[in-house]
């Protein structure tokens, strides 16, 4: 999420992959606010979709944003990267 992508790349990869790996996910705080709208704007786009995220990070989702600006936004990131993780999330059948 650290370079020029936007909404319509994350519909097209969501359209056209069931399953995503993304490595190296950093620690983000308020110096990172456009990595991290992009990552958001990722995240509800794979979650609508269904997609399986499979990532690396430096931590948990609940410590992957440090910052204050974003953090109401982040909230509903880090409870959708949790429900990801589920069973019955990964049980979903991919919405191309």
């Amino acid at each position: 999420c650290d370079g020029p992508r936007g909404v319509a790349d994350y519909i097209e990869i969501a359209r056209q992959y069931q399953t995503v790996l993304i490595a190296n996910i950093p620690v983000m705080n308020d110096n990172d606010n456009d990595m991290v709208k992009r990552f958001i704007t990722l995240v509800d786009e794979f979650y609508d979709r269904n997609v399986k995220l499979i990532i690396t990070a430096e931590d948990i989702p609940s410590k992957l944003y440090r910052g204050k600006r974003l953090a109401e936004s982040f909230k509903r990131t880090q409870s959708r990267l949790e429900e990801m993780r589920t069973h019955d999330y990964l049980a979903k059948q991919h919405l191309p």
